[in-house]
């Protein structure tokens, strides 16, 4: 943790462009090896939890899901000190019983991304994590309780198929996707989950159901239109998820803050130095332990 004192992060998707719980607010700018992030980050407090919130789009929604700097977005909170990311996103759903306004948090990933960056290594420094298990399973138990208190019994589990968008799935795909078992499908959280375990923070996610996707045979196809109508109802329920779930979420050292220890196959004195100068604060904890 640095000096900001900074534990938990939030990522802001569609709809849920701020967090009206902080208290004691202020917002900074940032500047990190891979330019600036997507917003600046707005930091304060939520029942006495240190908290930072970055609007994963931007300021209007300015940014597609292949143009977000999630790497920025991410190192920016590791600059912070944030050890846990709540991550909240709209997504279509693949299943019947999934239907429009449902909440889910999923337990899996299945990745259809090819235009993004999705990793901090490289360049002479070479790292393996384990993405068996994307998200934390403690922070997935703070917003299954959370939703459930809020009223909103949520669906526990499920594989989040992640594809590279702007546009909807074709009908064909849809089916496709549906066959292999996915659960719902949208266009953000793997890149997410990928660089936050890189960044050994532990990553839950909030997925909000706007619509049926295309799979079923006999219904029209996704309409943005639709999807927006239905974040305007409920962008309060996420709110007041991510609110209940702040002081859920376990303090102490998560597995996912170890994800590097057993990564790293570059030895130390090998990796170049702008490199090590890059990936400081990812690397910091780890060298300092291998001494």
């Amino acid at each position: 943790m640095t000096e900001d004192g900074v534990e938990i992060g939030v990522f802001g998707g569609t709809g849920v462009y701020d967090m009206d719980a902080l208290e004691d607010v202020e917002t900074r700018a940032f500047e990190t090896p891979y330019g600036p992030p997507s917003s600046d980050v707005r930091i304060g407090t939520v029942d006495g939890r240190r908290v930072a919130f970055l609007a994963r789009h931007g300021a209007g929604h300015a940014h597609l899901p292949s143009e977000i700097n999630y790497r920025a977005n991410v190192y920016a909170f590791k600059q912070l000190g944030v050890s846990r990311v709540l991550s909240v996103g709209a997504v279509g759903s693949l299943r019947e019983e999934l239907p429009p306004r449902t909440l889910v948090v999923p337990d899996q990933f299945f990745d259809r991304t090819r235009h993004r960056a999705d990793t901090f290594f490289g360049d002479g420094v070479v790292a393996h994590v384990s993405l068996t298990d994307p998200f934390s399973q403690p922070l997935r138990m703070a917003l299954l309780q959370a939703a459930a208190g809020a009223g909103q019994p949520p669906f526990d589990g499920g594989t989040y198929v992640c594809m590279e968008g702007p546009q909807f799935s074709t009908r064909a795909e849809s089916v496709f996707y549906a066959s292999i078992g996915g659960s719902v499908i949208g266009m953000t959280a793997l890149t997410e989950a990928r660089l936050c375990r890189e960044a050994e923070m532990a990553y839950g996610l909030l997925s909000l159901v706007t619509d049926y996707d295309a799979w079923r045979p006999h219904a029209d196809g996704v309409e943005a239109e639709e999807i927006l109508a239905v974040l305007r109802d409920n962008a309060h329920v996420a709110a007041d998820v991510l609110r209940r779930a702040i002081p859920l979420v376990p303090e102490g050292p998560l597995p996912e803050n170890q994800a590097l220890d057993t990564a790293l196959v570059t030895r130390p004195e090998a990796i170049p130095a702008a490199t090590r100068v890059r990936l400081a604060p990812l690397l910091a904890r780890v060298q300092a332990a291998r001494g």
